[in-house]
């Protein structure tokens, strides 16, 4: 039981009251009979505080289990001290009646304590005093204030209830304030991982403690740029994973999501195709990776990865290292697509168009007209008669080996939007 703010009696001058409270809401025998016996408790907070201290332990033996039991009793006193206090309308001058209440919240929120076990000892606070008043009036008044006392119990609940508030609040803030901060502190640890930090054995060590991920082992690191729809990229990746006992860890920064997968014994296709049905947005993948000390070159290659995407989707890198190379060399992309295709480019669009998509068959199907033919719907002689079409207007051929790569290449880049605007 924490007491809550209070105000004087009738007749009486407040002291350590806050600026506004209102006069306690009693008659003046009530008001009277809380001082009296709130009076007579400031001399029996000790024992209270120990009764209250057993009741607390019997009930919830987390206290005990994190070695907290002279702190509890500590804080039961401090807080049956300030309920008796406030009762008897003697909390000192320029004192918050609720500071108790704050202080204990915020500690135990740094503590680890459940808040419904924190509460639980409130209301064990609550009937304590509550029996201590009962108990005083008829042991060292005779039952003089007991129909006081009727006319007070409102009042007092109402102060149990209030204090129990301020603890609330307090405890809350302090939560909400140690998720910030935890929440920075791991964003700091994966940017410096990014940034090549994990070559540190002291910070690769804090790294595994913060994230709560293994130092070494097999990794992958997953990126996914974020949209300018606002929309989620990926959406639950670590409930997918999960669900196959990866453990894993995501990191929303300011231009993308990052995750790290740590594989254990698992080969690394169960975590993609784990991932993939997430993918909302354009989601790379890297190849594994030896720990959080080489995430920064798995950030590198994951990132790669998804840029090499128009369309949402998941790819590792290994499934797209021609794209991989052009997205990371922009400046030749113009040059590859030019060198490539040539003359191919000056044509109306749909001439143009048309042959794109008869080149990249032929390439895919290793330059074999009758496969590609099958692939486009189309006779056999009509991709032979638009292969050589392409042959003359780009100077490539397509049996050649090392004009084939190159037309490869500058298909991949034109169809990524390499190619010059229709004049």
């Amino acid at each position: 039981m924490i007491p809550t703010r209070r105000a004087a009696g009738e007749g009486r001058r407040a002291t350590g009251t806050r600026t506004g409270v209102a006069r306690r809401p009693l008659p003046e025998e009530s008001a009277e009979a809380l001082r009296v016996l709130g009076g007579v408790l400031i001399g029996e907070v000790d024992g209270l505080a120990d009764r209250l201290t057993v009741m607390v332990l019997q009930r919830e033996p987390i206290y005990a289990e994190l070695d907290m039991v002279e702190e509890l009793r500590s804080a039961c006193r401090a807080n049956m001290e300030r309920g008796v206090q406030t009762l008897a309308e003697q909390v000192p001058g320029g004192v918050d009646p609720e500071d108790t209440s704050r202080r204990t919240g915020r500690l135990r929120a740094r503590q680890g304590v459940p808040l419904e076990v924190v509460l639980k000892a409130y209301r064990l606070g609550g009937r304590v005093m509550w029996e201590a008043l009962l108990n005083t009036s008829r042991g060292r008044f005779s039952g003089r204030y007991d129909s006081a006392l009727l006319d007070a119990a409102s009042y007092v609940w109402r102060v149990n209830d209030s204090s129990a508030t301020a603890l609330v609040e307090a405890y809350r803030l302090e939560e909400l304030r140690l998720q910030s901060h935890d929440l920075s502190r791991r964003h700091a640890v994966i940017d410096g991982l990014i940034e090549g930090r994990g070559s540190d054995p002291a910070f690769l060590r804090e790294a595994a403690t913060v994230l709560g991920m293994p130092e070494r082992g097999p990794m992958l690191c997953v990126v996914t740029p974020l949209e300018p729809t606002g929309e989620d990229p990926l959406r639950s990746p670590l409930e997918a994973l999960a669900a196959h006992g990866i453990v894993s860890a995501w990191f929303m920064r300011p231009r993308d999501e990052v995750g790290l997968v740590a594989l254990g014994s698992r080969p690394p296709e169960v975590a993609v195709e784990a991932l993939r049905p997430c993918a909302e947005g354009r989601v790379g993948v890297s190849p594994v990776v030896d720990g959080l000390g080489a995430i920064d070159a798995g950030y590198r290659m994951a990132h790669t990865a998804a840029r090499t995407l128009v369309e949402p989707g998941l790819v590792v890198l290994d499934e797209r290292l021609p794209e991989a190379l052009l997205v990371d060399s922009p400046e030749l992309v113009p040059r590859v697509v030019q060198s490539a295709l040539g003359g191919l480019l000056d044509l109306p669009a749909a001439d143009r168009d048309m042959l794109l998509d008869t080149l990249q068959e032929l390439l895919a199907n290793g330059g074999s007209p009758t496969h590609a033919a099958a692939a486009l719907f189309c006779h056999r002689n009509t991709v032979i008669y638009r292969m050589r079409r392409i042959e003359a207007a780009t100077g490539r051929s397509i049996a050649d080996p090392r004009d084939r790569l190159l037309l490869t290449l500058g298909v991949m880049a034109a169809r990524a939007g390499g190619f010059p605007a229709d004049r």
